[in-house]
């Protein structure tokens, strides 16, 4: 049997249909978009030569002239197998615009369901045969909600709400009502500015009848992306739970005490750069643009964690496919009668196959965990985010 399944590397989408070798997967959309925005810079283009470069200097301060519309940023930001068989959704974020996209015959075709400069739409989980997507909608503060939609991308409705992080919504095999996702609540100071988040938990949530039912937590770890099978078992990720309010350590803030004249004379050179940027257009460096994109690619934001890739290669033992995240990140499976077993250790994202079989992710490598507890590497790439069957 052929491997199916796609992931994310670095906000772009990679697939590989049984035999074929993995192929990367333009966003056509995300395409017309970027090339209209080329066209305008051209057109515009006078603004910033010669004499109009002079009348327009100002608009080096607040504006975008500087920017190439060329590296304009497209990014997909979930991707999910889609109600029907043969398909893969998609959802694409820009700066001015986000949305929902569903590939057909072996990715060939692209169809635009949903697109909205209101929100931003992220982690999608289609029905199988259901005609219902689940998906991520960011809200204000840091929080986000669960929302769902018909398979075309019409009524769509928030499902979830209050002051919480709600997040990888995934449906129960066979329903269109249920759908299990993993929820965290949002803590806040007097005035109103959030400070903290408890440990995520797993719920369950019946649409028809409005209820929550709590399927796993605890006090002293995260647990991530749920997938609960037919038969009520139940695979999530879980890593230790770390107060982001908690203050540090004795020798972390001396650290910062070291660094703190350091830290003012960078901050003295910014304020130096700023105003030669403002009044000549070149900055006093001429490799920050560079240093930049490389610093974007040796980091990524994963469930709130940011992480620094390159320093998790540097110590990872293993030298062809280190694990992007500790070995603390173990995917666990949880019989219905609440017993759980770890299966796999620095584990970033998973997904179950339809013949039981566990696609997993360390963030370098694409890993398939037969139910023999066999595992096999089926693809190797930087900063997978994303793994998911097909």
């Amino acid at each position: 049997m052929g491997n199916r399944f796609a992931y994310l590397s670095q906000g772009k989408l990679f697939v590989k249909l049984g035999d074929g070798p993995v192929s990367p997967v333009d966003s056509r959309f995300g395409e017309s978009l970027r090339q209209r925005a080329v066209q305008i810079q051209e057109r515009n283009a006078w603004k910033t030569q010669g004499t109009g470069a002079k009348f327009m200097s100002g608009g080096l301060l607040w504006g975008r002239q500087d920017q190439d519309a060329a590296e304009m940023r497209i990014a997909i930001t979930g991707i999910s197998a889609g109600c029907s068989q043969g398909e893969l959704l998609y959802s694409l974020d820009t700066d001015d615009i986000g949305g929902i996209f569903v590939l057909r015959n072996e990715a060939r075709d692209e169809q635009r369901l949903l697109h909205t400069s209101d929100f931003r739409v992220r982690r999608l989980a289609a029905s199988s045969g259901e005609d219902r997507i689940a998906c991520v909608i960011g809200q204000k503060g840091g929080n986000s909600c669960i929302a769902v939609m018909r398979g075309d991308g019409g009524d769509m409705r928030e499902v979830t709400q209050g002051d919480t992080i709600d997040d990888a919504p995934r449906w129960v095999p066979g329903s269109n009502r249920e759908l299990v996702f993993q929820s965290s609540a949002t803590g806040r100071n007097r005035a109103g500015v959030a400070v903290t988040h408890a440990p995520f938990t797993i719920q369950k949530l019946d649409l028809e009848a409005g209820e929550v039912t709590p399927l796993a937590e605890d006090p002293k770890s995260d647990l991530l992306t749920p997938h609960l099978k037919s038969d009520g078992t139940l695979f999530y990720i879980r890593r230790p739970y770390r107060d982001p309010n908690q203050s540090p350590g004795f020798l972390r803030a001396a650290l910062d005490l070291i660094l703190l004249p350091f830290r003012l004379l960078y901050a003295f050179f910014q304020f130096l750069n700023f105003f030669t940027v403002r009044y000549t257009g070149n900055t006093l460096t001429t490799a920050g643009n560079a240093r930049q994109k490389q610093a974007d690619i040796r980091q990524m934001m994963v469930w709130g964690n940011l992480i620094d890739a390159e320093k998790a290669a540097r110590s990872a033992a293993d030298g062809e496919a280190p694990a992007l995240v500790p070995k603390a990140w173990e995917l666990v499976k949880q019989s219905p009668d609440g017993k759980t077993e770890v299966i796999a250790k620095g584990v970033l994202s998973f997904d179950v196959c339809a013949d039981g079989d566990v696609l997993y992710s360390n963030g370098s490598a694409v890993y398939r965990l037969g139910t023999d507890g066999k595992t096999e590497r089926l693809a190797k790439a930087s900063l997978i985010e994303q793994v998911v069957a097909v």
